[in-house]
């Protein structure tokens, strides 16, 4: 009796705990009757999915796009594509902490994936939109180890989730699905739209797994490449010659990193027999020619390329199909005409850029996550913006888009004026980025920076490998060659300087990270 009864005020205190921080967050945001004006929202979230991988950015390698996702082109044909979301911390948890907070890593104390536990007591636009009438879900990745609060319904994989018959929590209850993730997250998500409280507008988050490592595919798309050669980046076999030590030191190369279970060389251990007998018979083939051809050197890192890119754009190809199906609904339904579908990811990803996979970098490929807003009425179909914004401006956007005020403590900035059209003149020309997640995974050092619409200045603090960086984008897209030394850019390094200094202190960045490592808070050296 006594286990029951402790088991019970467990699971009590933090349900009495959330329900207290949502009455307190409702007095700072007055509560509004739930409204039929006001719009339902479907915010659709994918774990890596690289920008280059969606085929509405037009990104092409070598004159060639790399595949089609023409159900998540249809958000951006008949909504706004945004050509310059940054994130602020590219990695999946931190993006996930700041969206919901609306605040930067060292304030929502969520900064890297391996020792953070998010503070669910924190004010969030969920808890906002709800006690302002909204019903409110979640359903998919999670990834920030404490429960969900501020939804009516929860239903996440525990961690990083399996792709193949994961296990899944819902509403603190463990249950066990049968299939692939991808499809089982759109099935779940659209059970809940059709049972959901249809007298109230709904705030609704599909987060999907994919294409998050190690990139396996639902055997129901194998083979949806056939046996298309992808063409490389010009970058796959960087020296790292032009950049500073922690480039070179890294671990996330395909020469060096990528695993057999990377390489669909081993077997996912979740795969069921009747689920196995597919997986084999299409990889098995293809993995004896492998071992027979034994590549080695540039050949294996080639072949591997090769991989990786096939199973990668698979697993976004499941992640469309399922945007398909959502979206068919929506428009069966009626639901489309006041339904706001937001599209983006956690943050970019390399797709064997510089020899690369994973993020975590101020370089373009990791910090720049797609982005994609469809709100009928609104927004011009077919519309671009090139603005800087974050998703530090996400729960800003929402919460207005709901007529919620947001509160002081949030750091970002509505986008609805951009996607009204009609860009603020004292819009942001720079955006705030620190890493913080060393030692751990991949080996990439800390540094923070500032970004503009052409430059970035990054400063790597760690006491052993302590340096500058300076881009110019326009100059060097592909961010090959530091600037920082030369001298017809002391100028732009001063400017950038200056403004990195404010940003910290605009941010109330604190002297030391969150790990007491001491961040040297000064401008760089007198430029030569």
């Amino acid at each position: 009796m006594r286990t029951i009864r402790s088991r019970f005020l467990k699971q009590l205190f933090p349900l009495l705990g959330a329900g207290l921080v949502a009455v307190t967050a409702a007095r700072k945001a007055p509560a509004q009757p739930a409204s039929p004006t006001k719009p339902n929202i479907l915010f659709i979230f994918t774990d890596d999915h690289a920008w280059q991988a969606l085929s509405a950015y037009g990104h092409k390698v070598q004159g060639r796009a790399l595949n089609q996702t023409p159900n998540l082109d249809r958000i951006a044909r008949e909504g706004m594509r945004f050509d310059r979301c940054l994130t602020p911390n590219p990695l999946c948890g931190p993006s996930r902490a700041t969206i919901l907070t609306g605040k930067h890593s060292h304030l929502n104390g969520f900064f890297n994936n391996t020792n953070n536990t998010f503070d669910g007591n924190q004010v969030t636009f969920p808890k906002l939109l709800q006690a302002n009438g909204y019903q409110t879900g979640i359903i998919g990745k999670w990834h920030l180890v404490s429960d969900p609060t501020g939804f009516d319904h929860w239903e996440i994989l525990p961690g990083q989730g399996l792709y193949y018959n994961p296990p899944m929590i819902r509403n603190g209850e463990r249950v066990r699905q049968q299939g692939y993730v991808s499809e089982i997250i759109t099935e779940r998500s659209l059970d809940w739209l059709k049972k959901r409280d249809a007298n109230k507008p709904f705030m609704l988050m599909l987060q999907h797994k994919a294409p998050h490592r190690e990139w396996s595919p639902s055997l129901k798309v194998l083979g949806r490449y056939g046996e298309t050669k992808f063409p490389e980046p010009p970058t796959l076999f960087d020296d790292y010659a032009g950049r500073g030590k922690a480039a070179a030191t890294q671990d996330m190369t395909l020469e060096k990193t990528f695993t057999p279970l990377d390489a669909k060389l081993t077997t996912p251990p979740s795969l069921n027999a009747e689920q196995r007998k597919v997986w084999d018979a299409y990889y098995g083939p293809r993995n004896e020619a492998f071992r027979k051809a034994n590549p080695q050197g540039k050949d294996l890192v080639r072949w591997r390329y090769q991989r990786y890119m096939h199973d990668y754009l698979s697993t976004v190809a499941s992640v469309d199909d399922g945007v398909g199906e959502v979206l068919d609904y929506l428009k069966e339904s009626g639901l489309d005409k006041n339904t706001v579908v937001v599209y983006a990811s956690d943050q970019g990803f390399f797709l064997g850029e510089h020899g690369w996979f994973d993020k975590r970098w101020i370089y373009e490929e990791a910090t720049r996550t797609p982005f994609l807003v469809r709100w009928p009425g609104v927004t011009k179909p077919g519309s671009v913006s090139k603005e800087l914004v974050s998703n530090l401006d996400f729960a800003q956007t929402f919460l207005e888009m709901a007529g919620v005020p947001a509160p002081a403590e949030m750091q970002g900035r509505s986008v609805v004026p951009l996607l009204k059209g009609k860009a603020p003149a004292d819009w942001r020309k720079s955006l705030y980025f620190h890493y913080y997640e060393y030692p751990g995974p991949h080996s990439v050092r800390r540094h923070y920076g500032v970004i503009t619409d052409r430059y970035k200045l990054a400063h790597f603090y760690e006491p052993d490998m302590e340096y500058w960086e300076l881009f110019d984008r326009r100059e060097d897209p592909r961010e090959m060659k530091s600037l920082y030394d030369d001298p017809k850019y002391r100028k732009v390094r001063e400017e950038l300087s200056t403004e990195l200094v404010r940003l910290r202190q605009q941010y109330r960045v604190t002297a030391n990270d969150p790990e007491g490592s001491l961040i040297p808070a000064r401008r760089p050296a007198p430029a030569p």
